[in-house]
C-alpha cells in the first residue's frame, strides 16, 4: 500500500511538473510572437532578458515612454539570440541586457554562458552598430526563501559568470553594470527583504534596480 502511495505522488508531481513546462512554453510563444510584431523605433531602449525583465515596468519607474520591455519568463541565452532580430530590425537607441540564470539552472557553466553571451552581443553590434549596449550582471538567488531544486548549490556559478561577463562587456566594449553587490546579503545570496521565492524581485528590489540603471537611461 505504501509503495502504490509513494508511486501515486511520484506520477502526481511528475504530472504537475509537465503542466508547469506546458504553460511556460505556452507564454513564451505568446510573448515572442507578440514582440515580433511590436516595432521598436531608434529613439525606443529595449530592456531584454528574462523574468526578472519580464515583471518589471520601466517605462514606469523611469517614466520614460520609449523604454521597451522584451523579457520573457524562463528563457535562456540562446533563446535571446532566437528572437533579437526585430530588435536589431528597429535599430534602437540603447539595449539593457539581463541574461544566465536560467542556463544556470540548466546546469549550463559560466564559461558557456559568457561565451554565448557574448555572441548575442556580437549580433546585436553586427546588425545595430549604433545602438548603445548595457550589460547587466547577474543577481544573486536565495534557496533558504524558497528551494529552487535546479539552482541548488550554484550559487558560486552566479559570481563565476559575473566576473567571465565583465569581461566580455570589456572585450566587446559595451558598458558594464554591476548590480550583484545591490542585492546580495553577507552569505551571498539574494536579499530576503526583496524577494518572496527567492529568485524574483518585489517592488523594493524593482527600484533598486531601477536607481541603478537611471544614470544610463539619461
Amino acid at each position: 500500500m505504501m509503495r502504490r502511495l509513494v508511486f501515486l505522488v511520484v506520477v502526481a508531481l511528475m504530472c504537475l511538473t509537465a503542466v508547469a513546462q506546458a504553460n511556460q512554453d505556452v507564454y513564451y510563444a505568446r510573448r515572442a510572437t507578440l514582440f515580433d510584431e511590436l516595432p521598436i523605433g531608434k529613439k525606443d531602449i529595449v530592456m531584454l532578458g528574462n523574468s526578472l525583465t519580464d515583471g518589471c515596468e520601466f517605462n514606469e519607474l523611469l517614466n520614460n515612454r520609449h523604454i521597451k520591455n522584451r523579457g520573457i519568463v524562463g528563457d535562456i541565452v540562446q533563446g535571446m539570440i532566437d528572437r533579437v532580430g526585430p530588435i536589431i530590425e528597429g535599430q534602437p537607441k540603447k539595449l539593457f541586457i539581463m541574461c544566465g540564470v536560467n542556463d544556470i539552472s540548466h546546469d549550463v557553466s559560466a564559461d558557456s554562458i559568457a561565451r554565448v553571451t557574448e555572441k548575442l552581443i556580437m549580433i546585436v553590434k553586427k546588425g545595430s552598430p549604433r545602438t548603445k549596449i548595457y550589460l547587466q550582471s547577474l543577481l544573486p538567488f536565495n534557496n533558504d526563501v524558497r528551494e529552487w531544486k535546479l539552482l541548488k548549490g550554484r550559487d558560486h556559478v552566479v559570481v563565476e559568470a559575473n566576473e567571465l561577463l565583465e569581461q566580455v562587456a570589456r572585450r566587446q566594449g559595451v558598458t558594464w553594470i554591476n548590480l550583484y553587490p545591490l542585492f546580495v546579503d553577507d552569505q551571498g545570496r539574494l536579499r530576503a527583504d526583496l524577494t518572496n521565492d527567492g529568485l524574483h524581485l518585489m517592488g523594493k528590489g524593482y527600484l533598486i534596480w531601477r536607481d541603478a540603471i537611471k544614470p544610463y537611461i539619461k
